[in-house]
C-alpha cells in the first residue's frame, strides 16, 4: 500500500491524539484508539483500523503482554515505513529501529510496555471477558494516558519525519 507523506499541522497531529483518547474513552481497546486515530492517513477506513488492531487490546488478548497503545504505536510504524518486500533487509532495519525507538519512547514515559505492569497486577486476571467501562474502571485504570503516549508519541514521530 502506497502512503503519502503529507507533512500534517501540529493542530491536525494534536486532533488525532485527542481522537485516540476519545475512542478510548467511548469504549473501544487501547490498540483500536492509537491505531483508527491515524489508519486513514494510510488508506485504510475506521472498520479496517478497528479490526485489524482489535485483538491487541489489553496487553494482546487480554492477557496482560504488551499493552495495546503500545502494539497500536507499533502496528502504525509498519503501515508507515514497514518493508514490503521480503530480501528488503534494509528496509525491516529501519522498520525495527523506528519501533525500537518508539518503544523505548513509551517506556522511559511510562516506566514499561508490558500491560500488567503498568496495571500494577500480580498476575494476570486468567480471564478473556471484556471488563464494562464505567468512572470505576477508568478511575483505576491507566490506559488513557497510554492511549495518549502512544498517540502522542506518533504524531511527534509523522512531525519530525516531515520536518
Amino acid at each position: 500500500m502506497e502512503t503519502t507523506h503529507t507533512p500534517l499541522t501540529e493542530e491536525a497531529l494534536e486532533s488525532r491524539v485527542g481522537e485516540a483518547v476519545a475512542l478510548f474513552k467511548s469504549g473501544y481497546n487501547c490498540s483500536q484508539s492509537v491505531v483508527a486515530a491515524f489508519a486513514n492517513l494510510y488508506g485504510f477506513s475506521r472498520e479496517q483500523a478497528l479490526r485489524m488492531s482489535a485483538s491487541f487490546g489489553g496487553g494482546i488478548g487480554r492477557m496482560r503482554q504488551t499493552c495495546g497503545a503500545a502494539c497500536g504505536l507499533f502496528q502504525l510504524a509498519g503501515l508507515d515505513c514497514g518493508a514490503v518486500k521480503a530480501d528488503d533487509r534494509e528496509g525491516k532495519s529501519h522498520n525495527y529501529a523506528v519501533v525500537q525507538e518508539l518503544a523505548e519512547a513509551f517506556k522511559r514515559e511510562n516506566g514499561s510496555l508490558i500491560c500488567a505492569e503498568l496495571l500494577g497486577l500480580k498476575a494476570p486476571e486468567g480471564t478473556p471477558q471484556a471488563e464494562a467501562r464505567t468512572e470505576r474502571y477508568y478511575q483505576k485504570r491507566p490506559c488513557v494516558k497510554m492511549v495518549e503516549t502512544a498517540a502522542r508519541l506518533f504524531a511527534d514521530y509523522l512531525k519530525n519525519r516531515t520536518e
